[in-house]
């Protein structure tokens, strides 16, 4: 069998592998450009050329070495992480050239797979980025870990922190659609705005210019705090504990602000609050839920034509600007989901 190709392929593949592990904040030395042959197809196998790369949060843990609910990257291993891309090449009789697909091939310009896994994506339903976020792995985080974990009832109070993020961004509207008061926790004035005026949050403050997390809260949540979507720790969920409703839910889908620590920073110890206010915490990995991935493109999409969820994406261009792009998100640059569009694409 005959491989099929849309164009002239380059004879090397680009990819970031991890150069060194971080201490504190990654730097752009911790991570190094290399190149390698680009290989040929075996039956069956598909050659992939990288269109958008997604940048996330999850990423520092895997470069730490330790193994928690995944593998780490290895020094010297190719960054991890989701994409979209054309088929450049096939000898896969299920894929053509020129289709479009989603998968996780990582930090590179090209990929060769066997099929499994891949995704294909219809270009006339939505923007093809939409599948990294809205319509991929944020937009998953957000619908089943805010929907089944903290059930929300209509009239409750919701908070979110990292509000302005991917995932958070996206709970603060469902939390609305399902009749909930929003109230969000971010990190500059201008997302504040652009939560309670474009996202259509009840409420939200800029964390990094408000001395008193807990006097805010309670300012902003006179009925306290029923359901808490933790995507930082620290401080900010330290401040959310003591004002927690009988029988609130706390769904905990990150720890931003704690990723780049040397050492575990010392906080409020929270079992006493869960235990007065008879309350429930619970930590999720979105792949839990993977079968169940169907159902939730399928309302988030539905949603969005409907007008009732907005997002926001912020491109970062060129795939060598990739590092850059992550030390962003965990820096609390980006406003909605941050990619990286490849030159080439």
């Amino acid at each position: 069998m005959t491989a099929s190709t849309a164009s002239p392929l380059p004879s090397v593949n680009r990819q970031f592998i991890l150069a060194a592990r971080p201490v504190g904040m990654p730097k752009e030395s911790d991570f190094r450009l290399v190149s390698a042959p680009l290989p040929a197809l075996a039956s069956g196998q598909v050659l992939l050329r990288t269109v958008f790369l997604s940048v996330d949060p999850y990423m520092r843990g895997r470069m730490n070495g330790i193994r928690t609910y995944a593998d780490p990257v290895d020094i010297g291993q190719l960054m991890i992480g989701a994409t979209v891309g054309k088929v450049a090449q096939s000898q896969n009789p299920a894929f053509q050239v020129g289709d479009i697909v989603v998968g996780y091939w990582g930090w590179q310009e090209y990929a060769v797979s066997d099929g499994k896994g891949l995704q294909k994506l219809d270009p006339s339903l939505a923007p093809i980025s939409a599948a990294l976020g809205v319509l991929g792995m944020p937009g998953m985080t957000a619908y089943f870990g805010f929907l089944d974990i903290c059930q929300p009832k209509p009239g409750e109070t919701v908070v979110v922190s990292g509000a302005a993020g991917a995932v958070g961004s996206l709970v603060g509207q469902i939390a609305k659609i399902k009749g909930c008061r929003a109230v969000g926790i971010a990190g500059t004035d201008a997302k504040v705005a652009w939560l309670t005026g474009e996202l259509g949050f009840d409420a939200a403050f800029n964390y990094k210019t408000t001395e008193d997390y807990v006097a805010k809260l309670r300012e902003l949540c006179p009925q306290g705090i029923d359901c808490y979507f933790d995507n930082v720790g620290g401080a900010v969920t330290d401040a959310v504990l003591p004002l927690l409703n009988v029988r609130a839910r706390i769904s905990v889908c990150g720890q931003i602000s704690q990723y780049n620590s040397a050492k575990p920073e010392p906080g409020v110890r929270p079992y006493i609050f869960l235990l007065t206010k008879q309350s429930r915490a619970e930590g999720f990995i979105v792949s839990q839920w993977m079968d169940r991935f169907p159902e939730g493109v399928a309302q988030m999409a539905r949603w969005l034509k409907e007008g009732k969820l907005k997002h926001r994406e912020q491109i970062v261009e060129g795939f060598e600007n990739a590092p850059r792009a992550l030390i962003g998100v965990l820096q609390g640059d980006n406003t909605g989901k941050m990619l990286v569009r490849f030159a080439s694409s």
